[in-house]
Order: C-alpha cells, then structure tokens, then sequence
C-alpha cells in the first residue's frame, strides 16, 4: 500500500489517440496516469482535450471526474446534457455512453475504477 501525492508524482504526459471517437473538430488529448493499482482496475490521473466533439464508452468502468479547468457539455445517450466547468465533480457510471463538446480546453482529474 502508498499513498501517492500528485505533485510529487512524476508521470509522462501521453497523448491519447482517439481518432475513432472523433465526431468533429481535432481535439487533441493528453493524460497523466498518476496511479494505477489493483491489477490496473483502479487508475487515477490527468487528462485535458482541447476543442473537439468526441465520443466516450464507459462500458465496464465508473469514473469520478473533479473539472480542474476549463468546461465542457457531456450528451448522454438518453439525450440528457450536463455542462460542467472548474470545480464541477460528477460520475460517469458504468454502461453510459456520452458525446463531449469541448469549445475551447477542459482538463480534469480523474479516478476510474473498472466493475
């Protein structure tokens, strides 16, 4: 067991490929995995985009999302929209599927853990 301190924490920032979630736009994506534990079922880190329209499957995990920039609107599939901005904390349960609009840039802390 440890406890991790993010500022502490040196990880690489990576760019994530998500060209097959792009609705429109050309979003670019970075995260930081600060954590990863639990035979890689439970992940916590930092993860920005800059403007774009893109899809997200949260089939077999739950996220919990802390806006530490920025904002963004997040369609659920059921047609419901949520728009979230810095200090905005929400979850994503398992099985939502969702479109994000970012206009300009929305970065976040994130704590995934899979079901």
């Amino acid at each position: 067991m440890k406890l991790t301190v993010f500022s502490s924490t040196d990880a690489p920032r990576v760019q994530n490929d998500i060209s097959a979630n792009v609705v429109s736009g050309d979003p670019v994506q970075h995260a930081q995995l600060m954590f990863s534990g639990h035979d890689n079922k439970v992940r916590s880190g930092i993860w920005e985009s800059t403007a774009g329209v893109f899809t997200a499957d949260y089939t077999g995990i739950v996220e919990f999302c802390h806006i530490l920039e920025g904002d963004a609107r997040i369609k659920t599939a059921d047609g419901n929209e949520f728009k979230v901005s810095a200090g905005d904390g929400f979850i994503l349960d398992a099985g939502l599927k969702t479109e994000w609009t970012v206009d300009v840039f929305v970065k976040k802390h994130f704590m995934i853990s899979a079901v």
